[in-house]
């Protein structure tokens, strides 16, 4: 219910923007900047980069939003508008992207539930490893796989939002989520299994 009265708010927003009304747009930029910088932290670690990159992002929306027809949802437009904006910054430089771009800095709550509670020195070095553990198999599944599952587990998107957000049907979404998580999951227990040897 708040999810589709948020989108009617937004396309009547869109709508007054796109009549001449900047006011709009300032409601827009309010509603989703923080959603916007979050993402790009991905991308960029410099706190000015991100800064930067957010207001790219708004600006070039602002410039597009005249050929916006409001066939996805606003939010998912601007978020593969900041998403591009933010490749470009990174310039396709493979490492620095997916480094940024696995959210090292974000809980790994589905994956690795449970691990991160424990304070003692072996525990935090068990939780170590298995970040670099989790990190490694997203690093090595297909990039489509990668980004559906980040939209799931780190962004808590819909599988609806995730699909428009992507360009494919919600079953294919679900499928590369489906295959991510076992091939995550593989190399999780793979881990543990080695460490129960030891």
């Amino acid at each position: 219910m708040t999810e589709q009265t948020d989108k009617d708010l937004d396309a009547i927003l869109v709508r007054r923007v796109q009549r001449g009304d900047r006011r709009a747009y300032d409601f827009l930029v309010v509603k989703y900047q923080h959603k916007v910088a979050a993402l790009i932290r991905r991308y960029a670690r410099d706190p000015q980069d991100v800064a930067d990159l957010s207001q790219d992002t708004f600006v070039r929306a602002y410039q597009a939003l005249g050929s916006f027809r409001g066939d996805s949802a606003f939010y998912s437009w601007l978020y593969r508008i900041a998403v591009n904006t933010a490749l470009s910054h990174v310039g396709g430089n493979k490492k620095s992207w997916n480094e940024s771009e696995l959210g090292y800095d974000q809980p790994l709550q589905d994956l690795v539930d449970g691990q991160q509670s424990s304070h003692g020195p072996e525990e935090e070095q068990a939780a170590s490893e298995l970040h670099t553990i989790v990190r490694a198999a997203m690093a090595e599944i297909p990039a489509d796989m990668a980004q559906a599952l980040r939209h799931r587990e780190w962004d808590g998107m819909s599988y609806e939002a995730i699909a428009e957000a992507m360009h494919v049907p919600v079953g294919t979404v679900r499928s590369r989520i489906f295959r991510a998580r076992e091939a995550v999951e593989q190399r999780i227990r793979a881990w543990q299994a080695g460490g129960q040897e030891q």
